[in-house]
């Protein structure tokens, strides 16, 4: 397998890893983070690739943490916050269909916490 397939690969793993927020919130951080910590000396395109996921990632999750507070005091924000989740996993499978395409996948509103 060549390096570029290798890297394409390991970066889709990145992005999906994600999805493990399906079977806990803070999967949406750890599983791309885990990805990222095993593969970011293998290429400067998985590491950057790690890094976006990780940022947006957290970036949904605060929004969502922040959203949950509110909707103590204003109920229908509940749904906004699991809405975020639901949108974090669908940009990540996003994210893993560009880097397929070995795309320089940039997400959308994500706060630049890992440079």
């Amino acid at each position: 397998m060549s390096k570029q397939s290798e890297d394409k690969k390991w970066g889709m793993v990145t992005h999906l890893a994600a999805l493990t927020g399906l079977l806990f919130p803070l999967g949406l951080v750890l599983g791309p983070l885990v990805v990222w910590l095993l593969k970011r000396n293998d290429s400067h395109y998985l590491d950057v690739q790690g890094k976006r996921a990780i940022n947006f990632q957290l970036s949904i999750l605060i929004a969502a943490f922040v959203v949950t507070i509110f909707s103590a005091l204003i109920r229908p924000l509940v749904v906004i916050a699991f809405l975020l989740g639901i949108v974090g996993m669908v940009y990540a499978v996003i994210a893993a269909l560009q880097v397929k395409k070995h795309a320089n996948y940039h997400y959308p509103f994500s706060l630049k916490l890992l440079r």
